[in-house]
C-alpha cells in the first residue's frame, strides 16, 4: 500500500514539471509568434516604421522633448541621409560567465560613434524563462535567445521589450540590465530628461539621463555602422544558424573560452552563495563526483566544446564567420589579440580602443574588482592557480577533460605542479586557420 502511495505522489510531481515546462514553452510561443510576420526595421527616413508593440502606436511622454526633437530630424530626413548598410559588420561575443567576457566586450563598447554594443541583453529573457528549479527550458530559451539577437542586430527593440519586467510604457523603461555597460546607450542623442523621483538602477555614469527610451534607443542603432552584442546566455552555436543566413545581416561570432579549472575557481568567488558546495568541498571532504553540480559542471563544459568544434570544423554555414579566442591569449597578448579580433570582424582598430586597452590592462590592484574590467591582465593569467585546492583542479580534469584539451590547457598531476608558476598550464596552440 505504501509503494502504492509513493508512485502515486512521484506521478503528481512529474506532472506538476512537465505542466510548468509546458507554460514557459507556451509563453514564449506567444512572444515569438507576435514576430511571425516580420516588422520592417526602422529607417531614417521615415518615422512610420518606428517600433511597434502588439499593434500599438507610440505615444511619447508630454515632456519627452529628446523625444519631440528625434521625430522631427527624421521627418525631415531624405533618402541619401540615409547609413549605408553595405559593409556593416554584426558582432557576436559568445562565452560563459567569468570567462573575461565583459573585458573583452570593452574591446567594441570602446570603438566611438561607429558601434552600437549592448551588454547582456538576454539577461531579461534567461530571467522571465527561469524555472522553479532554478534552470531554463533548453529548446524554448534557445529559440528566444535566437529571436532576440537577430532583432537586436537589426536594431528593432520590440521582442526584447515584452521579457523586461516590468513591461516598458510607451517604449520607455527604467529597468534595462546594465544600460550603463553600453556607451551606446549613454550617449547624448538617448539621453532622455532625467524625470526626478524615478529610480534607474543601472543609469548613465556620464551623464545625469532619464528612463531608456527605446525607441531612440533603436533610432542611434541605425545610425551606427557596425553593431555588437555580448552574452554569456547561449549554449550552443548551433542554434544561432539562422543569424549567420539572414541575408540582411553579416554577421561574426567570436567565442570566447577560458580554462575550466579558472572559471570554477572564479565562480567560487563572484558567486559564493551558488557555489556554496564547492566552497565546502575545498576546505575538506570527498567530493561525490555523481553531485548536480559536479554534473551541471560537465554539462557546461561539453556545451563550449561541442560549439567549438562546430566552429572549427568550419561548415558552409560559418566559414569565415568563426573565431575561437582563449582569455589567456587575450590577457598576455590584448594589443594583439584585440587587433587579431578587429581584422576578423572587418572593422579598423581604432586609437580609442588602441588606448582603452593600454588603460586598462595594466590596473593597479585597488581598482581590480571582482566585476572590474580594468585588471593587471598578465597577473589574471595565473592568479586562480592559487584560490583552488588540488583536488578540485582534479574533479575538472575528470569531468571536463576533452575541453581541456580541445583548448590546450595542460593537466596538473599534483598540488606543487599546480602552484609552480614556472610550469605554464597554456600549450602554444593555433586556432581560426582559414
Amino acid at each position: 500500500m505504501r509503494i502504492k502511495y509513493t508512485i502515486s505522489i512521484v506521478f503528481f510531481v512529474a506532472l506538476v514539471i512537465i505542466e510548468k515546462e509546458n507554460n514557459i514553452i507556451s509563453r514564449v510561443s506567444d512572444k515569438l509568434t507576435l514576430k511571425q510576420t516580420p516588422q520592417t526595421p526602422l529607417q531614417p527616413s521615415s518615422f512610420s516604421h518606428i517600433l511597434l508593440k502588439h499593434n500599438a502606436s507610440i505615444t511619447p511622454p508630454k515632456n519627452d522633448s529628446a523625444f519631440t526633437l528625434m521625430k522631427r530630424r527624421l521627418e525631415n530626413y531624405s533618402e541619401h541621409q540615409e547609413v549605408k548598410t553595405r559593409g556593416r559588420k554584426h558582432i557576436l561575443l559568445l562565452a560563459t560567465t567569468r570567462t573575461g567576457s565583459s573585458f573583452v566586450g570593452e574591446f567594441f563598447n570602446q570603438q566611438g560613434d561607429n558601434m552600437f554594443y549592448l551588454f547582456e541583453p538576454l539577461w531579461h529573457v534567461e530571467k522571465m524563462l527561469t524555472l522553479d528549479t532554478g534552470g531554463t527550458n533548453a529548446t524554448a530559451s534557445a529559440k528566444a535567445y535566437r529571436n532576440v539577437l537577430q532583432q537586436l542586430l537589426l536594431c528593432d527593440f520590440s521582442l526584447l521589450e515584452s521579457f523586461i519586467d516590468p513591461l516598458p510604457v510607451n517604449h520607455i523603461t527604467s529597468a534595462l540590465f546594465r544600460r550603463e555597460s553600453s556607451s551606446s546607450l549613454c550617449e547624448e542623442s538617448v539621453c532622455s530628461p532625467f524625470v526626478k523621483g524615478v529610480f534607474e538602477r543601472y543609469h548613465c555614469r556620464t551623464r545625469r539621463c532619464g528612463p531608456l527610451n527605446l525607441t531612440m534607443a533603436s533610432l542611434s542603432c541605425l545610425q551606427k555602422e557596425h553593431r555588437a552584442i555580448k552574452s554569456v546566455r547561449v549554449r550552443q552555436l548551433e542554434t544561432l544558424r539562422p543569424l549567420a543566413e539572414d541575408p540582411r545581416l553579416d554577421v561574426k561570432f567570436i567565442q570566447l573560452v577560458r580554462d575550466p579549472r579558472a572559471v570554477l575557481a572564479s565562480r567560487m568567488v563572484a558567486f559564493a552563495a551558488k557555489y556554496k558546495n564547492w566552497k565546502e568541498w575545498a576546505a575538506g571532504g570527498d567530493i561525490p563526483i555523481d553531485d548536480d553540480e559536479v554534473r551541471k559542471l560537465k554539462g557546461n563544459c561539453d556545451n563550449i566544446k561541442m560549439s567549438a568544434e562546430i566552429g572549427l570544423r568550419r561548415p558552409k554555414w560559418l566559414r569565415g564567420r568563426y573565431m575561437l579566442v582563449r582569455y589567456e591569449d587575450i590577457a598576455r597578448f590584448p594589443m594583439r589579440k584585440a587587433a587579431e579580433m578587429y581584422r576578423f570582424a572587418g572593422i579598423p582598430f581604432t586609437p580609442q580602443v588602441k588606448s582603452w586597452i593600454l588603460k586598462n590592462t595594466q590596473a593597479s590592484k585597488d581598482t581590480s574588482g571582482v566585476y572590474s574590467t580594468q585588471k593587471n591582465s598578465s597577473e589574471q593569467v595565473e592568479k586562480w592557480r592559487f584560490s583552488i585546492p588540488f583536488k578540485i583542479a582534479q574533479v575538472v580534469q575528470k569531468v571536463c577533460g576533452p575541453t581541456l584539451k580541445l583548448f590546450g590547457y595542460k593537466f596538473v598531476s599534483s598540488e606543487e605542479m599546480l602552484t609552480d608558476k614556472s610550469v605554464s598550464l597554456i600549450e602554444n596552440k593555433v586556432f581560426n586557420v582559414l
